[in-house]
C-alpha cells in the first residue's frame, strides 16, 4: 500500500472514530442541531384529548415492589409542564388525539418526559394508530455504550446517540416525530393518526429484560429505578400538524375509539364528545345487551370469544357504534 493510500485509511479512520463519539443524530437542548421543542412554541396547535396508562412494575426483575404509581391519566391531558404519570418497566399510556394528527413538512407531534438533566434520560418507544387498533413503531436507535450499565442516580446518558425514542430530551422541551417515516405502511393512514402509544424501555444492557432499537442494539438507560416514580415519566403530547376539521372526517359527528381491541380483560373507550355521552352499552351480535360501560371501561374477562359492538348513546339521542373483538 501507498503512502498517500495509508495516509487517506488513517485520515477516515479518524472521521469515522470521531462521528462515532460525537454522536449522529441531533443533540441536547442549546446544542447547535438540537430538535428539542419549548412546551410554549407556537408549534403546538393541540394536545392529547384522552390517555389510558398500563402501568408496569417499578422493577421488572422484582415483582414484589409493586408497580410505578406516580401520577394518573389524567396528567397527560393537555399541554406539558403540569404533571407526569410514571410507566414503571415496560409500561404503557395510549393517548387519544381529536382531530387525528397528519403528516405534513417536518415533524408531526412530540412527546414530553420530565428529566431533570440532559444526561438523564428515560425513554420510550413510541407507536401511533389511525384505527385505535393496529399500531407501528418508529425506528429508533440508540448507540449509547453498553459496556456499563446507567445506573438510576448515573449521568450517563448521550442524546445525540439517540433517535426516535422519546424522553431524548429533559424537561420541557419535547422529543419531536415526523409521520413521513412511517409511509406506505399498510393499515396505518400517517394523515389521520387518532393514536400514540408509548411503551418504556427497560434499560438493562443484559438478559431476558433487555429491550432492542431497530438495529438489534441493546438501549442503555437508567436502572433499576425502583421508585413510585419509575420508568418512563409521561408529561405530554403535543400536536405540530393536524387533520382539517371537515377535510375527512365530520368531527361535529360522535367519533368512537376503543382500546385494546382485540382485547381479553377490559376495554376503555374513547370518544370527541366525551361531554356530551349518555350512555354507553355493550351488545352481543343477536343485540342482547350484556353491560354498561363505568368511566369509559367496561370488564370482558367473563364473556366468551368473540365479536360483539359497543353502542354510545349521545345527549342528542345520536347513536354511534364499534366492533369489538374479545380473544
Amino acid at each position: 500500500m501507498k503512502f498517500n493510500e495509508l495516509h487517506f485509511c488513517f485520515i477516515f479512520i479518524l472521521f469515522f472514530n470521531s462521528v462515532l463519539v460525537k454522536g449522529q443524530f441531533a443533540g441536547a437542548v442549546g446544542t447547535a442541531n438540537t430538535t428539542a421543542i419549548y412546551k410554549d412554541s407556537s408549534i403546538f396547535v393541540n394536545w392529547a384529548k384522552s390517555c389510558i396508562i398500563e402501568r408496569g412494575l417499578k422493577d421488572i426483575a422484582i415483582d414484589s415492589l409493586g408497580y410505578a404509581d406516580l401520577g394518573n391519566d389524567t396528567n397527560v391531558i393537555g399541554s406539558a409542564g403540569n404533571a407526569v404519570v410514571s410507566l414503571g418497566d415496560g409500561g404503557k399510556a395510549i393517548a387519544f388525539f381529536n382531530p387525528p394528527i397528519s403528516n405534513q413538512l417536518g415533524p408531526d407531534f412530540a412527546v414530553f418526559e420530565n428529566s431533570f438533566s440532559d444526561l438523564f434520560l428515560e425513554l420510550a418507544f413510541v407507536e401511533v394508530s389511525s384505527d385505535g387498533i393496529n399500531f407501528y413503531r418508529f425506528p429508533a436507535t440508540s448507540n449509547v455504550q453498553t459496556q456499563q450499565q446507567i445506573g438510576p442516580f448515573d449521568l450517563l446518558s448521550e442524546p445525540d446517540k439517540l433517535n426516535n425514542l422519546a424522553g431524548k430530551y429533559r424537561a420541557l422541551y419535547g422529543t419531536p416525530f415526523d409521520l413521513e417515516e412511517l409511509n406506505g405502511i399498510t393499515n396505518l393512514n400517517i394523515n389521520a393518526i387518532t393514536h400514540v402509544r408509548l411503551i418504556d424501555v427497560v434499560g438493562v444492557i443484559s438478559g431476558p429484560n433487555a429491550n432492542y432499537d431497530q438495529l438489534q442494539q441493546v438501549i442503555n438507560d437508567p436502572y433499576p429505578t425502583p421508585f413510585s416514580s419509575g420508568g418512563f415519566d409521561l408529561d405530554a403530547i403535543g400536536v405540530i400538524h393536524q387533520q382539517e376539521v371537515g377535510l375527512k372526517n365530520n368531527f361535529d359527528e360522535p367519533q368512537l375509539s376503543i382500546y385494546p381491541n382485540p382485547a381479553e380483560n377490559e376495554i376503555f373507550i374513547f370518544s370527541n364528545n366525551e361531554n356530551q355521552i349518555k350512555d354507553i352499552k355493550l351488545f352481543n351480535l343477536m343485540g342482547n345487551y350484556l353491560q354498561i360501560a363505568v368511566n369509559s371501561k367496561i370488564d370482558i374477562h367473563e364473556l366468551p370469544e368473540g365479536i360483539y359492538f359497543i353502542t354510545t348513546t349521545f345527549k342528542n339521542s345520536k347513536n354511534y357504534s364499534i366492533k369489538l373483538i374479545k380473544k
